[in-house]
Formats: C-alpha cells, structure tokens, sequence
C-alpha cells in the first residue's frame, strides 16, 4: 500500500516544476510564490476538513509523544532504515539544486525545460514505487532496500562514465536520474515500512522521526550543493555527490541486513 501510495505522490514532482517553468517564463517568478500560496491555502482547508484521525493508540500529550523518541534512537535497525531513507531522499536533493544551475549556465535551457528535467526522477519513482506495490508480497523486504539502491546507483555510474568520457547533455543526466528514481521507488516504501515496524507501538512516532530526518538531510545536502557546485565544476561534481551518498545509502540497507542476519526479531527468530 505504501508504494502504491508514493505514486500519486510522485504527480507532484513531475508536473511541478514543468508547471513553475511555465508560469515564470508566461508571469515571471513571483507567480510562482501566489500559486503556491493558493495551493497551500487550499490544503490546509481540505486537511481540515476531511483528514480525520486513524491513530488508534494516541499519546496523551505531545510530551508523551516525545517521550517516545529515545526508544526509537536507541534502536540501531531504526537508524539503518532511517538512514538509508535519508540518504535515497538526498540524492533527489542534490540532483533538483544542482541541474537548476547546470540546465541554464551549462545547457542554456529555457525554465519551462529545466523545469522538465527536474521533474524526471520522479517519472522513475512512480515506476519504481509501482513496482514495490507489486513484489511487495513475494519479495522480502530487504532486497527490495537493496536492489533499488543497486538500480539507482547503476544507472548513476553509467551516467557518470558518460559524463566523464566527454558527453555532457542533458539526456546523460535525465537518464541516469530516472534510474536513481526508480531505485527510490523500490527502496523507500521497505524502508519506510521498516522504519516502522521497529517498534509497533510507535509506529507515529517512527515515522514522522524518520521523516523529519529525511528532511534534515535534504537541507543540509541543498545547502551544500548550492555552496559548491559552479557553472565550471557542476557537471561532473553534481554527479559525484549523488554517487557518494547512493553508495553510503546502500551500505545502510547492507547494514540492517547484517543486523537480520545477526539480531534477528523475535518473529524473524522463531
């Protein structure tokens, strides 16, 4: 169900960007920020309407509720699962600041397809999450974590080695991006899953924390890319950082399976 979830969530990526090109270049940039502001508008109100509560095991209090939290940290699989999410969502960070400054100081492309190109990786996460809805029920859990980060991290050294024997275009990098996509697709909903069956009771808690960590790491790594890639470097060092923390995200996955093999659940165990 989680990954056939992530496929509506991955409408917004997609068209999202090719949308924001086309109001900057029909209305300028600020049209951008009123659309949003509507959108957002409009969500708060459907939220508050419609989105009741499906939590059967509450917490009293928010204190209560991060009372919670060091159980979870304590908790080495939550920090594999965590991790490895946080660092599949990082390679989308770094890929969606990076070729904005790439398609027009390196490709000279107008908004609307820069904007066209960032909404690629999404194309292979809806694939990709597609087909985690589909194994879901014949393949366990961990080679789904693995296998998406070896697809993406495939598709990224093929689009690396490309890069660097003198092809520089843009449908080098939409095309290894669409495979980082897909790799997410197939790892996430596992990881997420993971992340939450750690502890059962504090299945909330596990995955707003693991979520909230996704979102950390997406802004420490924006706010890196943005300070060291330049017209002159970005090419090939956009590709290197996806490369390095694609790798470090799969060796996360390899570690919550070591931890399977190792300290099994009791479940697992019996």
């Amino acid at each position: 169900m989680v990954g056939y979830s992530s496929m509506g969530m991955a409408i917004a990526p997609m068209t999202g960007p090719t949308m924001g090109g086309f109001l900057h270049e029909a209305f300028g940039w600020r049209s951008n920020v009123a659309v949003y502001a509507l959108i957002g508008a409009g969500l708060v109100w459907l939220t508050w309407r419609d989105l009741g509560e499906t939590n059967t095991n509450r917490a009293a209090t928010m204190g209560e509720q991060f009372a919670t939290y060091p159980e979870l940290l304590k908790s080495r699989r939550f920090w594999g699962y965590s991790l490895c999410s946080s660092l599949s969502v990082g390679a989308f960070y770094i890929y969606i600041t990076g070729i904005v400054l790439i398609g027009v100081a390196v490709f000279d492309l107008r908004p609307t397809t820069v904007g066209m190109t960032v909404g690629a990786i999404a194309v292979g996460f809806s694939l990709g999450s597609f087909m985690s809805g589909r194994l879901a029920k014949s393949v366990p859990l961990w080679q789904l974590i693995i296998g998406g980060r070896v697809v993406g991290l495939t598709g990224l050294c093929v689009g690396f080695a490309i890069v660097l024997a003198g092809f520089v275009q843009p449908v080098t990098y939409v095309g290894a991006v669409i495979f980082v996509g897909m790799g997410n697709g197939l790892t996430l909903p596992s990881t997420n899953s993971g992340a939450m069956s750690v502890r059962p009771k504090l299945a909330g808690g596990a995955s707003g924390l693991s979520g909230a960590m996704s979102v950390a790491m997406g802004a420490a790594l924006t706010s890196l890319t943005g300070a060291v890639l330049t017209p002159e470097n970005g090419a090939v060092l956009m590709m290197t950082m996806m490369v390095a923390v694609v790798v470090a995200s799969l060796l996360c996955a390899l570690y919550v399976r070591w931890l399977d093999i190792v300290e099994p659940l009791p479940e697992e165990a019996g």
